[in-house]
């Protein structure tokens, strides 16, 4: 099976290859640039530099969420029109959960965060059983405070995701030795990760219609909010 795999969740714009268990390639770029100028010109190099074509590749796999509104937007949208042009299948990874294959086979607790703005994230945590990712609590959106007071109830964590950029040194300081930074090499969101996830799910069956598939913002857009307090 061979995937190729988009991560545009955040700042991040990552796309992999991965076959069967062998990450072909990964090209990922940290950078204040928009994903529209960046994943279709990293999709083509990433292909023409292994000498293979979008055809080539199986399944298309894209993070599916929570993160940024245009992000998700433009990296579901890249991903949907390659797969419904080639009649490809899809599966839609859970953002966090594959921020959380960064650590893979790691036993200690991973709780990825991203930054949601005004002093809250976007976090799950996670744990693996061996080669299992095992859901120890589902992404929900909380309050610097808040995470740090459930994650004091663990006996230690790693802290992986762009949150730590923002909140990082905030829930050191509540935590101390419970709580560890997860390195640069790993921080951030990985096209790589998201292709290891996707194959696992595609194994289990766990594909997603093209013409369905839509982000998982986990709450309304900054318009949305504003439009609803204007109506009631």
């Amino acid at each position: 099976m061979r995937i190729l795999a988009i991560e545009s969740s955040a700042v991040t714009a990552s796309v992999a290859i991965l076959e069967d268990d062998t990450l072909v390639a990964e090209y990922t770029i940290n950078h204040k640039m928009t994903h529209s100028q960046t994943l279709l010109p990293m999709i083509d190099e990433i292909f023409s530099m292994v000498q293979l074509k979008p055809d080539d590749v199986d399944v298309i796999a894209v993070s599916k969420g929570p993160g940024s509104f245009t992000g998700l937007r433009i990296g579901a949208a890249t991903g949907k029109g390659i797969a419904l042009a080639l009649d490809k299948k899809m599966v839609a990874v859970p953002t966090l959960a594959a921020m959380a294959y960064n650590l893979y086979g790691d036993s200690r607790y991973i709780c990825p965060v991203m930054d949601a703005r005004r002093k809250h994230l976007y976090s799950g945590i996670y744990t693996f059983d061996g080669d299992r990712l095992i859901t120890v609590r589902d992404v929900n959106l909380e309050s610097y405070d808040e995470l740090a007071e459930e994650l004091a109830g663990l006996d230690g964590v790693v802290l992986v995701g762009d949150g730590v950029d923002v909140a990082g040194d905030v829930l050191k300081e509540q935590l101390g030795d419970k709580c560890v930074l997860a390195p640069a090499h790993i921080k951030t969101q990985r096209a790589g990760s998201v292709a290891l996830l996707a194959k696992q799910m595609a194994d289990n069956g766990e594909y997603t219609d093209a013409d369905e598939l839509k982000p998982d913002y986990l709450r309304p857009s900054q318009a949305e909010r504003e439009k609803a307090q204007h109506e009631s």
